[in-house]
This record gives structure tokens, C-alpha cells and sequence, in this order.
């Protein structure tokens, strides 16, 4: 993972908040606060939570099946969500391999 941007002046404090919270996975409400981030008015447009919050989504739905037919070990993997946190509230955006491709290509990511 490499980070794509610094530290941007126009992001705010609530946006790099906002970014965070969609990746914390320690709950059953870890897909409702990135659909919400998508859908709340004045976030839905930011390109920072946009991208935290489609990245959030598509990796939850990739490691889902993915830790059924390991056994749990895949689920492992949810622990990286709480350093993606942290770097969102750093108000970095970073690649994850594979997954922020696919995003780009299918329109997901501006």
C-alpha cells in the first residue's frame, strides 16, 4: 500500500473523521456508516470520504466470503481496517492492491 496524497489543506477535520469511521469494522453497523457517508448530504460529494467509504465497502464485501470459506482466518484481515482508520483520519488516501483498481474501473472512485 503507498500512499497516493499528502495531507491536504481542503479536507477538513469532519471529512477526515468521517473517512475513519467508515473503516472501523468492530461492529454489525461497519456498512452503514460508509453507506451513510455515501448518502448524507455534503459528504456524498467529497472525493476523500467518497473514496474511504467505497474502499470500506468494497473490501468488506471481498473479505465476507472470503473468511466464510477460510475458516475465520481471512476475517484476520479486519484488523488492517483500524491502521486504514487511522491513516483516513490522517487524511491520507492509500491503494490497496487488486481492490482500488477494480474500484476505479467500475466508476466508483472519482
Amino acid at each position: 500500500m503507498k500512499n497516493e496524497s499528502a495531507v491536504s489543506p481542503e479536507i477538513s477535520q469532519d471529512d477526515r473523521l468521517w473517512a475513519a469511521i467508515t473503516w472501523i469494522p468492530v461492529t454489525p453497523l461497519w456498512p452503514l456508516f460508509s453507506i451513510a457517508a455515501l448518502l448524507v448530504e455534503g459528504k456524498k460529494d467529497n472525493p476523500f470520504v467518497r473514496y474511504h467509504a467505497v474502499m470500506s465497502l468494497v473490501t468488506g464485501v471481498v473479505l465476507i466470503p472470503l473468511s466464510i470459506v477460510t475458516c475465520g482466518i481471512a476475517a484476520l484481515i479486519y484488523f488492517v481496517f483500524f491502521y486504514w482508520a487511522y491513516l483516513a483520519y490522517q487524511g491520507e488516501t492509500f491503494n490497496i492492491p487488486i481492490l482500488t483498481d477494480f474500484a476505479r474501473k467500475q466508476g466508483w472512485l472519482l
